[in-house]
């Protein structure tokens, strides 16, 4: 399984007036973990944006673990952990800077024609794309089975 990882250092900023980092900064890291999976399986949102294709959030959960601060490293990781060929349910998980597990969460996207906002198949329009989702899903016990 591809699992992405990026950190980000905790500006003052994105944190609140107890010293923490807001609740919805964290929202836009997994946006920032998400974008970086698909730059490492070789794709890019704009560019699928320049096709008139569009992908909004359906859902999106995240549970609070521990708190980051200001001056702190996150590591945010980041996979797919259900495909379709039209909806992507994405995984996070973010540590501070000591390792620890600071949040879980996970958003669902669906790929839409941007005028409509009707869904379309990611196997259809963009195969390569729907190629790389199922094999960054790929455990290693799968590997083995293929063999």
């Amino acid at each position: 399984m591809k699992i992405s990882s990026r950190e980000i250092e905790v500006r003052y900023a994105e944190t609140d007036q107890m010293g923490v980092v807001y609740h919805a900064n964290y929202l836009v890291w997994m946006e920032l973990g998400r974008t970086q999976l698909i730059k490492e399986l070789g794709f890019n949102y704009a560019e699928m944006e320049k096709d008139g294709i569009i992908s909004p959030v359906l859902d999106i959960q995240a549970s609070y673990k521990k708190p980051l601060r200001y001056g702190d490293t996150a590591t945010i990781k980041t996979w797919v952990e259900e495909y379709d060929g039209i909806r992507s349910v994405y995984k996070y998980e973010i540590f501070n800077g000591k390792g620890e597990l600071a949040l879980t969460g996970s958003s669902k996207h669906v790929c839409v024609k941007k005028d409509n906002f009707r869904p379309i198949s990611l196997k259809r329009s963009f195969p390569d794309w729907h190629e790389a989702y199922l094999q960054a899903m790929k455990k290693p016990e799968d590997e083995r089975e293929q063999v």
